[in-house]
């Protein structure tokens, strides 16, 4: 063979043996990835009730507390509302409290004269009989003139027991069961003012959670319908990542497991703790591009991280055990 031959035939198998390095050498010593992205649940925070938005107390960005308020529901009407169950609590109380009194000293006066006058009807009545009693034995009045002294004291008798016992009734209140109706409708008023302060209450919601407000639909002034919602709150422990392990490596996950991710602009050495793995494989959704040509079918798998990022920004994470 000539020597230019061999120099051409060297020079195409250095220019081979280079790009086979620079091609195979980097994948080789790669470490292997898994592509998956940040995702976000997002609260839509609304009333049960319609009104005129009075106030929105944060703006779309915002970071909030748990218990923080969120928005005002124009109050006057629930406030009202309020105001007149407390009170009917206060009238049925009252009512109850009389229904176990008797009536008032004026009116137990009235019975007290009523006794009153009996026993002297009865005293009368008495003094009558004895005077009758010896004159008619002595034959001096006829027997039937007894018998009416005798039912005229019977019957003033009755009167004074009859009188007495109209004052004990008085004295004692109503009924059982129109006290028990009494205490009833204090309890239903109760569960009217409960009712009344829990929708006072849902006029001006707080966050459940600490999370970032996402969006604002309603501003000052607007109104808004029921179960309409107002604020979009993103919690902090609602971000999670979202990425795709191949069926051959998903035995290695477990919920509670810690695996290392990264994404571009962030800090090193970020962790997240696995809270969801799916039962069931897919394909690799279109969005999700591998960096290497790997089996499609795999596995969903959710983790909790321990910082705060942005859905739908791009996450790399380290795959779990030893990658065949």
């Amino acid at each position: 063979m000539k020597p230019q031959r061999l120099l051409v035939v060297g020079l195409l198998l250095a220019a081979l043996t280079a790009v086979a390095v620079l091609w195979f050498v980097p994948r080789l010593s790669r470490t292997p990835i898994l592509t998956g992205y940040v995702e976000g649940e997002a609260l839509y925070l609304a009333t049960p009730i319609a009104g005129r938005i009075d106030k929105v107390l944060v703006q779309r960005g915002n970071q909030v507390k748990a218990g923080q308020r969120l928005f005002i529901v124009d109050p006057v009407q629930l406030e009202a509302q309020r105001d007149q169950a407390g009170a009917e609590v206060s009238a049925a109380k009252a009512q109850a409290s009389d229904a176990r009194q008797g009536q008032r000293p004026v009116e137990l006066a009235i019975f007290d004269a009523n006794v009153a006058a009996a026993e002297a009807t009865a005293r009368d009545a008495s003094a009558n009989l004895r005077r009758v009693r010896p004159l008619v034995e002595k034959g001096i009045f006829a027997k039937a003139r007894l018998d009416d002294a005798q039912s005229t004291y019977d019957a003033a008798q009755a009167q004074v027991k009859a009188a007495k016992r109209q004052r004990e009734a008085a004295a004692l209140g109503d009924r059982e069961d129109q006290i028990r109706a009494a205490d009833s409708r204090v309890q239903q008023t109760n569960a009217a003012l409960v009712a009344a302060n829990a929708r006072l209450s849902d006029g001006t919601p707080v966050a459940p959670t600490a999370g970032r407000v996402e969006d604002v639909f309603f501003q000052n002034g607007e109104w808004a319908t029921a179960n309409q919602a107002v604020v979009a709150l993103l919690p902090n422990d609602k971000i999670k990542l979202r990425f795709f392990v191949p069926e051959r490596q998903i035995n290695a996950y477990r919920p509670g497991a810690v695996v290392r991710f990264s994404c571009d602009g962030c800090q090193a050495g970020m962790t997240a703790k696995v809270t969801y793995i799916s039962p069931r494989p897919e394909f690799t959704p279109p969005v999700i591009y591998s960096r290497e040509a790997r089996d499609r079918l795999v596995y969903l798998v959710e983790a909790r991280p321990s910082v705060l990022l942005n859905p739908g920004q791009p996450v790399d994470v380290e795959p779990i055990g030893p990658v065949r």
